[in-house]
This record gives C-alpha cells, sequence and structure tokens, in this order.
C-alpha cells in the first residue's frame, strides 16, 4: 500500500503542468467507501478505472466505523470476508439503548439471512485500506492518492473527465464515465449545478474519544439522560464517542466551559466520570454538522453522483456507509456491460437513480422522523424514564428483528452480480 502511494507519488512529480493524462474508461473523485468499492468492482470486470482521493491517506477520524451485515455479505460473496476479519475488530450482535437506568434491547442481528450476523466496528480507514489494497491485484485499477479533483471537462454538454490538483499542478483526465463519491461538499455535483434538495435537522454531534477498559459494559445505541444523547463506539482500546447536541449549539456549549462538559457526559454516562478529565481541551472535540439531503437529479450527461454526493444520510443508526456501498454495488451491477462495450449512455446513468432513490429516500424519512425524537430529548433537561410507549413496543415479537433487518441489511440490500474478467 505505500509502495503504491509513492509510485503514485513519484508518477504525479514526473508530470508538467496541466499535462493530459492517458484516457480512462471511469474516473471516479473520491476514495470514501463507495469510490473504493466501485473501483474494486469495475477493475475487476476488467475496465480502466483511476481513483482520485485528495488526501494522502485514509486516516480521517470522524468517519463510521460500522460496517453493518450487508456489508459483510458483500465482502463473502467477493470471498474476502474472512480476509476482512481477520483485521482487528469488535463485534455488535445486538442493538440497545440505556434511557435513564433501564437498559432496552433494540434490535436483535443474530436471526439474519447473512453469513456474518453481526456489525463489525472496524476504523474506516482500516476497511478503505483493505479494500484498495485488495483492488490493486486488478491492473486496470487506479488510485491516485493526493489528486484533488478542481473540476471538469465538458464536450458539447456532456463531462468528458476530471480537472485535478497535483503535487506537481493540474492536470486533465479525460474519461467515458465520470463518478462522484466525493461526500458532502462534493465538487462534481456543485460543477455540474445538480439541483439539490435539502432537509432541515435539529441536530449537531460532537466526536471525541476516550480510553475504554476490558470490562465496561458493551451498549450497542447509545445512553439518554439529561437532555444528552451519547453513542460509545468499541475501539477495543478507547471509545470513539458521538454527543448528539442541538443544531448550531456548539458555541454555546464551549461558553458553559469544558468542565460543564465533562460534567456532562459522567452524568449520563457514570463509568466514564473516572476518564472525562482526558478532554483536556476542545481541540479534542470535533463538531460534525449533520446534514440530510439529496439530488433530485443524480446524473447529467458523462456524469453519474453516487453515496454522500448524491444524498447524504444522518449518522442516525451508523448506515450511511453501508448505503453508499450499496450505491456502489447497485452502480457496477447496472453499468459494467454499457461500459465494457462502450455503450454508455445517459439512460444507463438515470436508471442507477431510479433503481435506488426509493430505498434512500425512505431511509432518509426514517431518519428526519429520528431527528424530531431526538430533538424532544435534547430539549428535556430532566431525568428520564423509559417510556411506556417504548417498552409495550420492544415487546412485541418480532420487533427486534425488523429492526435488525432495516439497521444490518437495508431496505434494499444489493448483491454483487459483475463478474471477473
Amino acid at each position: 500500500m505505500t509502495l503504491q502511494k509513492h509510485l503514485a507519488t513519484l508518477i504525479a512529480l514526473m508530470m508538467p503542468p496541466n499535462a493530459t493524462i492517458a484516457k480512462t474508461t471511469c474516473c471516479i473523485i473520491g476514495g470514501g467507501p463507495a469510490g473504493i468499492m466501485l473501483g474494486f468492482l469495475l477493475a475487476r470486470s476488467g475496465i480502466e478505472v483511476a481513483v482520485l482521493e485528495k488526501h494522502n491517506d485514509f486516516f480521517r477520524d470522524f468517519r463510521g466505523d460500522t460496517i453493518h451485515p450487508s456489508t459483510l455479505e458483500l465482502m463473502y460473496e467477493l470471498g474476502l470476508l474472512d480476509k476482512l476479519l481477520a483485521i482487528r475488530h469488535s463485534e455488535l450482535r445486538r442493538a440497545s439503548i440505556c434511557v435513564g437506568d433501564q437498559i432496552v434491547t433494540m434490535a436483535d442481528l443474530s436471526h439474519l439471512p447473512t453469513h456474518a450476523k453481526f456489525v463489525a466496528l472496524m476504523p474506516q480507514w482500516d476497511f478503505l485500506n483493505f479494500l484498495a489494497s485488495e483492488a490493486y491485484q486488478f491492473p486496470s485499477f487506479k488510485l491516485r492518492m493526493g489528486w484533488e479533483a478542481t473540476g471538469l471537462m465538458h464536450h458539447n454538454g456532456a463531462t468528458t473527465g476530471v480537472i485535478a490538483n497535483t503535487p506537481n499542478g493540474a492536470v486533465e483526465i479525460p474519461a467515458t464515465l465520470t463518478v462522484g463519491c466525493d461526500g458532502r461538499h462534493p465538487t462534481s455535483r456543485e460543477a455540474a449545478h445538480l439541483p439539490l434538495i435539502e432537509e432541515g435537522v435539529p441536530i449537531d454531534v460532537l466526536w471525541f474519544r476516550l480510553s475504554r477498559s476490558p470490562d465496561d459494559p458493551e451498549n450497542g445505541l447509545g445512553y439518554v439522560n439529561y437532555g444528552h444523547f451519547l453513542v460509545l463506539i468499541n475501539r477495543l482500546d478507547y471509545f470513539q464517542i458521538a454527543f448528539l447536541i442541538p443544531k448550531n449549539g456548539f458555541e454555546k456549549m464551549q461558553q458553559q466551559g469544558l468542565e460543564s462538559f465533562q460534567q456532562s457526559i459522567a452524568q449520563v454516562v457514570p463509568f466514564l466520570a473516572n476518564r472525562v478529565a482526558e478532554i483536556d481541551s476542545w481541540d479534542k472535540v470535533k463538531l460534525l454538522t449533520v446534514q440530510v439531503n439529496r439530488l433530485s437529479q443524480w446524473s447529467s450527461p458523462g456524469l453519474l453522483c453516487i453515496g454522500d454526493a448524491a444524498h447524504a444520510m444522518s449518522p442516525v443508526g451508523g448506515i450511511g456507509i453501508n448505503i453508499a456501498l450499496q450505491d456502489a454495488v447497485a452502480t457496477a451491477n447496472l453499468l459494467t456491460e454499457a461500459l465494457q462495450s462502450n455503450s454508455l449512455t445517459p439512460h444507463h446513468l438515470q436508471h442507477v437513480q431510479q433503481y435506488r432513490e426509493r430505498a434512500v429516500h425512505n431511509t432518509q424519512r426514517f431518519q428526519v422522523f429520528a431527528h424530531g425524537v431526538l430533538n424532544r430529548v435534547l430539549n428535556n433537561p430532566a431525568p428520564v424514564k423509559l417510556p411506556l410507549s417504548l417498552r409495550i413496543l420492544t415487546s412485541i415479537p418480532g420487533f427486534k428483528y425488523l429492526t435488525a433487518r432495516f439497521i444490518g441489511m437495508g431496505l434494499q440490500p444489493e448483491h454483487i452480480k459483475t463478474r471477473p474478467a
């Protein structure tokens, strides 16, 4: 992996400014889950693909860590599951929530029709490094680390490639198809002026870590009390913690002081009280601005947006990475044959949206509903008790299995239909 990055940098340094590199069949903007997975699948089918990642590595601590059963099933179908699970990770088989002083199980993944009946908690950089290293076995796969897309090439109203900054200046990358997988502030959709629909979101998230002891209790969803909601992600040596706050509420929290913040954590999750002093600076707390939006049009001639570039998901349920991966698999399934035969049309790109849009939109509807519930929690600073409605709901036969299916597999799980070259 390191050698490949050094080679990519060396090639970039040898290029003159504003050079045009060899034409590729598909240029993917963004080396996140959707971009790397799509690049892997296309290259596996013998299609020339270049993935542009603006950073020099995948290490971003705010990326999602949950690899759900639907994604693990994709790894099984590719023959990579055992190899992936050899990477250090923890496993979540039940998702529970602690409301006040009572714990209730919300989802039981043990009955899912998958080979791995759990959520694997693994830092996303480990997952991306693994997938990229597997993709390098295909000669047609190129991963350009440190290459930042800055614009699109156009001809006769169609996107014909990507303009990117490299360590040695700008280059042009002609491509039959450009795919935007560049996250929540994408160059791809902005350069193409694709129309965006924003949903109102009443919450933001603070992201930080605290050390973890082997005897700490396990919890799959979070802790709710005193107007706060915390989610603890088990990274074995430490907890990665999401602390929900009202939208635009971070500045007010900072004004109240770091000690007040520490006390809030200890009040809601008492077993963390002896380590909240590890957060000794606001520099250790990152603000994640929550968005829920979607493009009304995912494509234009020569360009397709998928993943967060087409529809930013809320962190509710931790399902954004898996939705993005399902987009990538569906895109490969639907476009590989047309790319192989050089017969790609705008209709093919529109078909991706038509096929995936309903599942994505309905998932966002659930997240928007959940935001309303969470907003009421954040506006109630009193001690809370487990509501009667939740006790009744979780006692309904099959409830925990239905929620497990939604969280673990999504509304429209995808399967690998493309074949190796």
